[in-house]
């Protein structure tokens, strides 16, 4: 066997094997989204029948531990639905998008941060436009929210996860959307919550 044949069958050897672990991560990503909203929403159907015998069957805000799902981020527009995650890590963002530590929870008052990877879940908010509708279900309810921004900042500008004096919700992700290797700014979606939806 020459070397050029012997060079042909390593690579496209090398091309099957790295086409598989990606069948394989995306395979695994989906059965753990598909498990975790059929857990979420048996949750919140439990959630919804107590209503009725308890004052206040979820009781106050408790912040959930890294990893635990925090509640499913949907953007109908863009075609998104996707568990949320506490954490904001690579393991977090393997197969979720994750809530950002230290920001605010959904529910409570200023600006909830929400990060996902760019070559998977929040791929789409590429396309996110001023006005887009935003839904984030949690088992203490549903809280909605309208775009107002899109922007690029630094990976060091973290500032746009502060709160800005109104309930928000800050997207976060790499950019740009097609860039191989570590991406040198981030995306961010701003979005104000909806009272009285």
């Amino acid at each position: 066997m020459t070397f050029d044949k012997l060079a042909q069958y390593a690579l496209a050897t090398a091309g099957v094997l790295a086409l598989g672990f990606c069948m394989a991560e995306f395979v695994e990503s989906y059965l753990y989204q598909a498990r975790e909203v059929r857990s979420f929403d048996r949750e919140l159907h439990n959630n919804e029948e107590c209503k009725g015998k308890s004052p206040d069957p979820i009781g106050p805000v408790v912040a959930p531990h890294e990893g635990e799902v925090v509640g499913q981020l949907e953007i109908p527009r863009l075609g998104v639905s996707v568990v949320v995650v506490e954490g904001a890590d690579s393991g977090d963002l393997k197969h979720a998008v994750g809530h950002i530590t230290g920001t605010s929870l959904p529910g409570e008052s200023g600006n909830v941060g929400i990060a996902g990877h760019r070559d998977t879940f929040f791929r789409p908010l590429r396309f996110a436009q001023r006005g887009d509708r935003i839904a984030l279900r949690t088992l203490r309810g549903t809280y909605r929210y309208r775009v107002t921004s899109t922007t690029l900042v630094r990976p060091a500008d973290v500032q746009v996860l502060n709160p800005i004096g109104r309930d928000a919700l800050t997207l976060v992700t790499c950019y740009p959307f097609y860039y191989v290797g570590p991406a040198p700014e981030r995306f961010i979606v701003r979005a104000e919550r909806l009272i009285g939806e």
